[in-house]
């Protein structure tokens, strides 16, 4: 800290937003690095994903469609462990797993060691992503309640792919200030966790107790060792992987085999890995603990493989020529997702945070207005992967149910990258400013100035 800069005080853990109080402030400058590291990881992601699920489109609607679907339908694995699975349900089941490991890791860090520990600033981004959550799911409800066939589908319009939406914000050359970036990236951490939780519980029938236990069993000891590794192994951070991967795996099959989506096992054995909090967050310890390591080593990955992969089996569906797509579109569940994504993500988001600021009397961070929250809101009814899962689900994988729900995924996705487009890109002077004000270091000290003030602007 520069010797005539005065640090920001603390906010108490059981502080909540008073008058005067900023919401959606920038945060702390460690923060910002790391976000934006995920980030730039996140964008190539991205790009990697919309370029497999187009290509899954092409190759299903080709006259060599048929060779698509025997890929996607083609089983392997050992039948006596309930693993002899399609590669599509490997990409579902398996792959999504590493998606879901780093929620669980990200979130767990994020109010460990991040700036969300503290309730003043993670009540309104955690407030707002259920919000997005919640409005979502009564639209579509509300449109296909004549419809019970279609109900199932209650949870489609409810996630948001956070890699497909920083990808448009590449692609349209969007400077988001990082508060926005901080509060999209919460956005879509928690709802994925939602959604991982609302899969848990309305999408699992037959639970096979003794597999199911086997799996507890399994969990709390790769807790045990993931937490005190160094005093029974002396193992370094960057070694300890080695011991709980196979472990993990083990456990991941044994979900599978109890009934349970073999993705909430991602999410748990994420929570179980111990986050460090570094001096600069009031912690003892400093350096990358295991939660660094992890997020290091499958970040890559979840992003460039894991989650393209997914999309390359899942995306792919068979629309019939113009008049199939038109017919897909006017389906209630195709409407009832487009409704949900397009207009109950912004809708909820944006009026979960206007009702907490009035009830709270606190302000938005002066860096930016609520037309800089709709973008955001609008960006994040981008709600590819996890929705595409979530179809796969109510509807079962080829069915003509789920292939309106993936036409639906698809048109809204689209809808709402272009709507955010057309709000964010005229405010990009605006945030271009900010950024370099974010980014000015006239004390020369390695730390933008911005950041050393007791203050957030």
């Amino acid at each position: 800290m520069h010797p005539h800069k005065t640090p920001e005080p603390a906010a108490s853990a059981a502080q909540t937003p008073a008058e005067g109080a900023r919401v959606f402030s920038r945060g702390s400058y460690s923060e910002k690095l790391r976000i934006g590291e995920i980030l730039r990881k996140e964008t190539v992601g991205g790009i990697l994903l919309v370029a497999a699920a187009l290509i899954a489109i092409v190759w299903a609607n080709s006259p060599f469609s048929e060779s698509y679907f025997a890929l996607r339908d083609f089983e392997i694995g050992y039948e006596p462990w309930h693993l002899q699975l399609s590669l599509g349900a490997w990409a579902a089941d398996g792959l999504l797993a590493v998606f879901f490991f780093l929620v669980g890791l990200e979130l767990k860090r994020e109010f460990v060691a991040g700036d969300l520990r503290n309730i003043s600033k993670a009540i309104v981004p955690v407030a707002a992503a259920v919000g997005g959550v919640a409005v979502p799911a009564a639209i579509y409800a509300a449109i296909n309640w004549s419809h019970p066939e279609s109900l199932n589908g209650w949870a489609i319009p409810t996630a948001t792919d956070i890699a497909f939406a920083v990808a448009v914000l590449a692609i349209i050359g969007s400077h988001l200030p990082s508060a926005l970036r901080i509060f999209l990236l919460t956005l879509a951490v928690v709802d994925d966790l939602l959604a991982i939780t609302i899969i848990a519980v309305f999408y699992t029938e037959d639970v096979k107790i003794t597999p199911l236990l086997l799996a507890v069993a399994g969990l709390l000891l790769y807790t045990f060792l993931a937490q005190k590794y160094r005093r029974f192994f002396g193992l370094k951070a960057s070694a300890a992987w080695f011991i709980l991967l196979p472990i993990g795996i083990v456990v991941w099959a044994l979900v599978h085999a109890s009934g349970i989506h073999a993705t909430v096992a991602g999410v748990l054995l994420g929570f179980a890995i111990p986050v460090i909090r570094s001096k600069a967050s009031g912690g003892p310890e400093a350096g990358p603990g295991l939660s660094e390591i992890f997020e290091h080593r499958f970040r890559p990955l979840s992003a460039g493989f894991a989650v393209p992969v997914f999309a390359f089996f899942s995306a792919g569906v068979a629309v019939g020529g113009w008049d199939g797509f038109m017919s897909s579109l006017t389906d209630p569940i195709s409407l009832g997702i487009i409704a949900g994504l397009v207009l109950g993500k912004p809708i909820g988001i944006l009026g979960t945070t206007w009702l907490l600021t009035k009830l709270t009397r606190a302000k938005l961070d002066a860096s930016f207005k609520y037309i800089d929250l709709l973008g955001v809101a609008v960006l994040a009814g981008i709600g590819f992967t996890v929705s595409l899962l979530v179809a796969d689900l109510s509807f079962g994988q080829g069915t003509i149910p789920n292939d309106h729900a993936k036409v639906g995924i698809l048109a809204a996705s689209i809808m709402a990258a272009i709507l955010a487009s057309l709000v964010l890109t005229p405010r990009n002077r605006h945030y271009r400013a900010i950024e370099a004000e974010e980014n000015t270091d006239d004390d020369g000290d390695g730390i933008p100035d911005v950041y050393q003030q007791g203050r957030q602007e």
